[in-house]
């Protein structure tokens, strides 16, 4: 074998890397389990006369405390040396939502505000009409929000109607009351692109206040959302919070702030009553944030004597048991305290002894701000956040406010080239604009740009008041910020706020099940797949093991080293790659079998065996590989992650089925050892079939149109269309008893409570006790109380299965255990996105084929065989929607069960198309239909051993792997069945009728005689 220390080195290599990214999981579970053990002792000595709802939020806080508190602390030890519990924590495996419990929401960014802004709020009959218009064609169109404005503007004003007129008032030059529709369109997207922008960095800096150790945030610039995914925010109240935050428009204020030497003495005060209060035990952190902000200015140089003053007044109080002044310490930019410290310091800022020590000091109008970490001089932000104290005179309303931005960009400073920002006013903004700076330089105090409670900069007006509407903010700007600070500064010009389209809800209870099923499907799998081996294969099946433990062994490390996330689907797709993975060596196995039974020797088999295998192999992989990449283009959330996990699985099974597989086997060969590939059970089975298939072609045509039939008849008898399509909101309830039988009267009590009964559809899912109750009652309401009313009404409906003394508050908190939220605008993009997935996995598979065996007959028979499976698959989920106990609905996972059958069903079909080419080209002169019998007789074990070893896996998740995966496993079920079924008697007889008398090993018919001729010349 060739290059077969190559192969050992990767191998290690894979083995070694694999093993240290999952080592950080490892250790981070046991410091985390130390924690956990901490917390509950705290709880324990301190709590222990409390009710258990007071205990299990005083464990949850000091949980976080002592997590947030050890960051710095070393738990491990990498290739660069001692690593930190936060570094190791950003490298470990990443649980998705469904497994850990939280809410994961879609935010789409609304361009209508925007264009509106731009138009300087026009009245114009026919902007408004396209506007509306606009947003109705939203909903069922892939096409930008710019792009149908535009389109509905010229439907409604004519053709020839400029849009610059529209926009030239209020564009601060940037367009022109003559400037051509395109310049337009281009300004219009060049904003909506700075919205996009705007509203990310918004969203981080709030997602950043929830105290979430790994926020996911996934932005898709092209489709106009953002995906956002907190783990562990479980209770209502902090769901209610996330939803208010995330959709809220962003508030940019303009702040005068205090000098240090003005509040210094209170600061120090209260640390001293904050260490007085403590002194009975310290009080449980109760919330948690990350803030940011950038300090610039006018002038943002802090003044030396100040930094003195903050050094004095630290150094008199750090010798006592002063807490803040241990936390908070002077910079080069003013007073700051440790990132890892925030939110200890945000507890202390906001506990009731620091605000009535500043109240006492005649401070009563003191705010506390935060702000970004300066960036040092190696250009990487500092592990310090600046801390400001804001002068509100006790009001919310600042001096002055984002709405009189007319413009801000950013530019170069003329003398020295650096970057900086310009800001333009429009006349109210310039009255309080002077005023605003005229204190400023005055008195020398700092003005804070504040954007929802973040410091973005604190200029200081140097060089007197600012008139005429036009300022420049100058600093230590590299050209990112400057550019990231003049974004900003549009939040309160142009609103671009994002609504929530698609949001989801799983409770750790839930989690915690999927958990379970998951790996325990993954186990069991595993299990049975290895005694397969075992059994079927003797020795060798030994070979096949150690290849399926690396081919698991590397893709959870590859997985983890990518900083991918585990889901539910993922688990699915593990399971999947237990069974596709040994594929590769039942493939070359069944093929070397066939060269010992010929009477050739173990060596010149084995040698043998993998040459004739790999075409085949690779077709079968690349086939399964192109439908896992477009399910990855097209889906959304949990299923990308089947998809990555299938990706990874599919090209590591390539490495460690073919070259692994051979390198050991070799390992065997030279030290003198053969694997024996027989066993008495193997031998027994499918002993040299001859079956005549082809012969039952013509019944095999007559399921199939029966086949036709139905799954035409399936779109007519219509589908359960999971919430993902259809839209509307489904709620997981866990009653106190089992729901068996009662299903009927629910279902009449929630039709009086929502007044429809078209769009309700309750099922049982997991435990008897639980309800899976989906309804589109106020579907349509996007407004933030939506929600609520939604559970109110439900809470109604259910009142005679709970307790009547139950309350709104604690119905959510207690009964309900997940719920999802599609809006009909992103249900209509995952709908199109199915569609088209499905067609191009169709396509692109037949032009593979094509290229690959180069004749139409195999590409056609490929279609005829996908089609065959997909429409047997939508019949089966038609026509038994009411039949089976579990629920059969068309959502995101259904469409990834169909992809990978897509792809699967090729792995048998394409072994028995390049066997048929093969035999084609040695059996010259034998008609199809006995070429392809031959062909599809001796790849029968093998056809039967893929299929088999797929369905046993997929059968084990369908059986235990929880409910989350459980139509997606039975979709996979029907369409292994009916893959292996459609390779051999759909896909391989229509070659038998297609292309008249030309031959299956080539392009153009061959005569006969010539090819006699050659065959008796060499025989001589």
């Amino acid at each position: 074998m060739q290059l077969k220390g190559l192969i050992r080195f990767f191998t290690i290599l894979l083995i070694i890397y694999s093993v240290y990214e999952l080592s950080f999981t490892w250790v981070v579970r046991g410091h985390e389990k130390k924690m956990e053990a901490k917390a509950k002792q705290f709880v324990n000595l301190n709590y222990a006369s409390a009710d258990q709802a007071t205990k299990d939020q005083a464990y949850k806080d000091r949980l976080r405390r002592l997590l947030d508190s050890t960051k710095d602390e070393n738990i491990h030890f990498g290739v660069t040396g001692p690593i930190s519990y936060q570094k190791a924590k950003e490298e470990e495996l990443n649980l998705g939502l469904d497994l850990q419990g939280g809410i994961n929401v879609t935010l789409e960014v609304e361009l209508q505000g925007l264009i509106r802004s731009m138009a300087n709020n026009s009245k114009d009959a026919n902007f408004l009409k396209a506007l509306q218009n606009a947003e109705a064609r939203k909903a069922n169109s892939s096409a930008d929000y710019v792009s149908l404005f535009v389109e509905e503007y010229k439907k409604v004003a004519g053709a020839d109607a400029p849009l610059a007129p529209l926009f030239a008032a209020a564009s601060a030059g940037k367009i022109g009351p003559k400037d051509s529709d395109d310049k337009v369109i281009a300004a219009i997207r060049t904003e909506a692109n700075d919205a996009f922008e705007r509203t990310l960095h918004v969203l981080t800096t709030r997602i950043d206040q929830f105290g979430v150790a790994q926020p996911n945030i996934n932005p898709n610039k092209d489709k106009g959302i953002i995906t956002v995914e907190l783990s562990g925010v479980n209770d209502e109240s902090d769901v209610e919070r996330v939803r208010k935050l995330l959709q809220s428009s962003a508030n940019l204020q303009f702040w005068l702030t205090y000098k240090f030497e003005e509040y210094a003495a209170a600061l120090d005060q209260a640390g001293k009553a904050l260490a007085l209060e403590q002194s009975g035990g310290t009080k449980a952190i109760t919330s948690a944030t990350d803030t940011t902000g950038k300090k610039a200015g006018l002038d943002s140089t802090t003044k030396k004597n100040d930094s003195n003053a903050v050094a004095k007044a630290n150094a008199d109080t750090a010798g006592g048991m002063n807490p803040l002044a241990k936390l908070i310490k002077s910079t080069r930019h003013g007073l700051g305290f440790s990132v890892n410290d925030t939110a200890i310091v945000r507890e202390y800022l906001n506990s009731d002894a620091v605000r009535r020590t500043f109240v006492q000091a005649g401070l009563a109008d003191a705010q506390f701000a935060f702000g970004i970490p300066a960036r040092g001089e190696n250009g990487k932000l500092e592990n310090t956040v600046p801390l400001y104290v804001l002068k509100t005179n006790n009001t919310d309303k600042a001096p002055m406010e984002g709405d009189v931005i007319v413009d801000a960009r950013q530019g170069f400073d003329q003398m020295s080239n650096n970057p900086n920002v310009n800001m333009e006013t429009n006349a109210i903004g310039n009255t309080k604009w002077e005023r605003l700076t005229k204190i400023s330089y005055d008195e020398k105090r700092p003005i804070a740009i504040v954007l929802d409670n973040v410091v973005l900069s604190a200029p200081t007006a140097n060089n007197g008041p600012i008139t005429g509407g036009r300022t420049e903010i100058t600093g230590d700007f590299s050209l990112q910020e400057a550019q990231d600070l003049a974004n900003l500064l549009k939040a309160g010009k142009f609103a671009a706020p994002a609504k929530i389209v698609q949001s989801q809800v799983v409770g750790p209870t839930l989690g915690a099940n999927a958990i379970h099923g998951g790996f325990l499907a993954f186990g069991i799998s595993f299990l049975v797949i290895f005694l397969l081996m075992l059994i079927y294969y003797n020795t060798a099946g030994w070979v096949a093991n150690i290849a399926l433990i690396l081919n698991l062994l590397f893709t959870i490390g590859v997985l983890t080293g990518l900083g991918a996330t585990l889901t539910a689907p993922g688990i699915a797709g593990l399971v999947l790659t237990i069974g596709m993975a040994v594929d590769t060596n039942v493939i070359i196995y069944e093929r070397i079998k066939e060269e010992l039974t010929k009477g050739k020797g173990y060596i010149p088999a084995v040698n043998e065996g993998y040459k004739r295998s790999l075409p085949p192999v690779l077709d079968a992989h690349v086939t399964t590989l192109l439908t896992a990449i477009i399910l990855f283009s097209f889906g959304l959330g949990p299923v990308r992650g089947f998809a990555t996990t299938q990706i990874i699985g599919i090209l590591l099974s390539l490495f460690c089925g073919i070259l692994v597989s051979r390198w050991v086997t070799n390992w065997f060969t030279d030290k003198k050892r053969h694997l024996e590939y027989f066993t008495p059970i193997s031998r027994r089975i499918l002993k040299h079939p001859t079956y005549k298939f082809i012969q039952y072609r013509k019944i095999a045509y007559g399921i199939s149109v029966v086949v036709l039939i139905l799954g035409i008849a399936s779109i007519f008898n219509g589908f359960h269309q999971g919430v993902e399509f259809k839209g509307g909101r489904t709620f997981i309830v866990r009653f106190n008893e089992p729901m068996t039988g009662k299903v009927e009267g629910v279902r009449q009590d929630l039709e009086k409570a929502f007044g429809d009964s078209s769009s309700l559809v309750i099922k049982t899912i997991g435990a008897s006790n639980q309800l899976d109750i989906t309804t589109s009652y106020q579907i349509d309401n996007t407004s933030q109380a939506a929600d609520s009313i939604v559970a109110a009404k439900l809470l109604q409906g259910l009142g005679k299965y709970i307790p009547a003394t139950t309350s709104y508050q604690q119905f959510m908190q207690n009964n309900i255990v997940g719920k999802t939220t599609v809006l009909p605008t992103i249900s209509d993009d995952l709908k199109s996105g199915a569609k088209w997935a499905t067609f191009w996995s169709l396509v692109i598979i037949a032009l593979y084929i094509f290229i690959r065996f180069r004749d139409w007959r195999y590409s056609l028979g490929t279609i005829f065989s996908l089609l065959h499976d997909v429409l047997v698959t939508l019949a089966v989920f038609s026509f038994l929607k009411n039949v089976v106990p579990f629920p059969l609905e068309l959502d995101q996972h259904f469409i990834a069960a169909v992809l990978t059958v897509i792809g699967f069903s090729m792995n048998d079909t394409v072994i028995v198309f390049d066997r048929i080419r093969e035999y084609s080209r040695q059996m010259v002169g034998a008609s199809k239909e006995t070429v392809i019998n031959k062909a599809i007789n001796d790849t029968l074990s093998r056809t039967i051993m893929t299929s088999l070893t797929v369905f046993l896996t997929i059968l084990i998740l369908f059986l235990v792997g929880g409910e989350v995966t459980k139509g997606f496993a039975f979709a996979m079920l029907i369409g292994v069945i009916t893959g292996t079924y459609s390779s051999i008697f759909v896909a391989a007889p229509i070659l038998v009728d297609l292309g008249g008398k030309r031959a299956l090993g080539s392009d153009e018919p061959k005569a006969p005689e010539k090819t006699v001729t050659k065959a008796k010349t060499q025989k001589v």
